[in-house]
């Protein structure tokens, strides 16, 4: 797949670029970024240039993890990241991401997170959006709520971050949830 732009009222959404590298190494040396997402830590320069130079090119190419770089749309600053992954071959991707310590509080994650999962739905054919963050995550749970996700529950042990296994909230995403059809009918249970 070739790597897409989104747009929205305030954002502009591209893929990443070696241009981005300083910018990705910059944001990720945030200890709250170290500590809720499974960037290394310490985060190295060398771990922004594996990202924008082979990861982000490796995912488009490959079409199973298309990664944004979220700028406001009339020009400035890397201030966030997303990106789906694909978990399963029956439609499931799952959104992951970032936002810049100065940019948070603003709704820009949860602006772009909505963008990327309507486009998911509508170009991928994605038939579930999952949303998993570590439990305690304030933050992304507030951004993913805010963005239409419904929480279903926690998981145990379900995150290897920096080599312990950690429970997460779990939430998902329907194509009907922003009142689009899906590829395959669904019937929830009655309970």
């Amino acid at each position: 797949m070739e790597p897409i732009t989104l747009t929205t009222e305030r954002l502009l959404l591209r893929t990443f670029t070696a241009e981005d590298t300083d910018a990705v190494y910059q944001s990720c040396q945030d200890p709250d970024i170290q500590r809720w997402t499974t960037v290394p830590s310490p985060y190295e320069r060398q771990h922004a240039v594996e990202f924008t130079e082979h990861m982000v090119p490796d995912g488009w190419r490959n079409s199973t993890m298309c990664t944004f770089a979220v700028l406001p749309r009339e020009g400035g600053p890397l201030m966030a990241s997303v990106a789906v992954t694909l978990r399963t071959f029956s439609g499931t991707w799952e959104i992951g991401f970032w936002t810049g310590k100065e940019y948070r509080g603003r709704g820009v994650m949860a602006e772009a997170v909505a963008a990327v999962s309507h486009w998911a739905f509508m170009r991928l054919g994605a038939t579930r959006m999952e949303w998993r963050a570590e439990v305690g995550n304030r933050g992304s749970r507030a951004v993913a709520e805010k963005a239409g996700f419904r929480m279903e529950g926690e998981l145990r042990a379900a995150l290897l971050n920096k080599g312990t296994l950690r429970d997460v909230w779990v939430g998902s995403l329907l194509p009907s949830d922003l009142g689009l059809t899906s590829a395959h009918p669904y019937l929830p249970s009655r309970s």
